[in-house]
């Protein structure tokens, strides 16, 4: 046996005793990009005592040195498994970032108790007229002393609610370019002067929020990096936000939906996997999801091979999150009337409450609304086509 054989075993063994079947359900049931954070949690204090909370981070920080084939074995097999997708927010954002460029006391402070799950995240990123183009943003900062003074407002929080800090960025200098006055820092989120409201997507879920700064005053060890110059940092983070992997699990709920068709279909009358229209459709989903998945394994082979991706990382967005948009189309079709019912409770931690219809349908609705937005967060895919356009066309 290989040794990335051996290592897929011990994935699986770990995944088949510490993976509990209401965790596990709650990662089927999850209709959001993440898993609430009572759910998050909970998984990743687990990985934590396995040593992979943070598997790519440094060996030094509770890192696991795998190579690259071991991390994508890792996430197949967690995706397969239908584990809890816990937020990136703390391991995969913010704690890149406080690594590479946070003081010696920063990291000392803050990446143990991210690893842990002690510190929860949230990103201060967009605002109200700054969404996609970040570089817009008015939320700001003055420096008071010791302190910065905030005044503003951010947009689409996730999971702010359950959140003890925040990254953001903040206005604090208007005198040149855009990118040039814009300052990162790190700040609890119980601070005096700091509202957060809820946002209820149309899904009918709270996962976004806004808040509220008036007059807060943050530290002035709350800067991350240097004054002015949080956009160099802010370009590392979205780096670690963008990208990533869509092929395996589309195509895990592609198969779902094949099995669902040929059993029972919209109606429960005649099978829907007997309709060639639709039939049709899952073959076009299926070929496009191969492409895809061949399109990530070249992506990896060449990040094995320490080539530069750049730019195709937009590309992988673009076309992840299309993939992502069709196949919650064809769900709907698939569950019909079914998909209607708003079903909150049939898809809560440890419910005992039985879905109308089936768990497809009761994730169905609200996944699709949910994903009518992966067009557009982390960079809009219009930007990511400018973004190809200039790195890859030279236009």
């Amino acid at each position: 046996m290989s040794g990335i054989d051996q290592f897929t075993d011990e994935v699986r063994s770990f995944l088949s005793d510490k993976l509990t079947p209401e965790l596990k359900r709650a990662g089927q049931m999850c209709a959001g990009i993440y898993a609430d954070q009572p759910v998050a949690v909970e998984w990743h204090r687990i990985l934590n005592d396995q040593g992979w909370a943070v598997p790519k981070w440094p060996v030094e920080w509770g890192g696991t040195d795998w190579s690259l084939e071991q991390h994508a074995v890792f996430a197949r097999e967690m995706t397969l498994a239908n584990a809890p997708i816990v937020s990136p927010n703390s391991t995969r954002m913010v704690g890149p970032v406080v690594i590479k460029f946070g003081t010696e006391e920063q990291q000392n402070h803050y990446l143990p108790r991210i690893r842990t799950g002690e510190d929860w995240w949230t990103q201060g990123y967009s605002e109200p007229g700054a969404g996609s183009d970040l570089a817009s943003l008015q939320c700001k900062a003055e420096r008071d002393g010791d302190h910065y003074v905030i005044n503003g407002t951010k947009i689409w929080t996730t999971h702010a609610q359950w959140s003890n800090k925040i990254f953001c960025l903040v206005r604090t200098d208007n005198s040149g370019k855009p990118q040039q006055g814009i300052t990162f820092l790190l700040f609890d989120t119980d601070l005096p002067g700091l509202e957060i409201r809820p946002l209820i997507s149309i899904s009918g879920d709270h996962e976004f929020n806004q808040l509220f700064f008036e007059n807060v005053r943050v530290p002035a060890s709350a800067l991350l990096g240097q004054e002015n110059d949080g956009w160099t940092v802010a370009k590392y983070l979205l780096q670690h936000e963008r990208g990533g992997a869509y092929a395996t699990g589309l195509k895990m709920k592609l198969t779902h939906l094949k099995q669902f068709a040929d059993e029972q279909g919209a109606g429960g009358e005649d099978p829907l996997g007997n309709d060639p229209d639709f039939c049709r459709a899952l073959a076009a989903a299926e070929i496009e999801l191969e492409t895809l998945f061949a399109f990530e394994q070249n992506l990896f082979s060449a990040a094995s091979a320490g080539q530069s991706i750049g730019a195709m990382s937009s590309a992988l967005k673009i076309r992840g999150t299309e993939m992502r948009q069709r196949v919650t189309e064809l769900v709907m079709e698939a569950v019909g009337y079914y998909g209607l019912p708003y079903q909150p409770e049939a898809r809560a931690f440890r419910s005992n409450v039985k879905p109308i219809g089936s768990d497809l349908a009761a994730t169905a609705l609200p996944q699709y609304l949910n994903d009518r937005a992966a067009t557009i967060y982390a960079g809009s895919n219009e930007i990511q086509r400018n973004i190809i356009a200039k790195g890859i066309l030279g236009l």
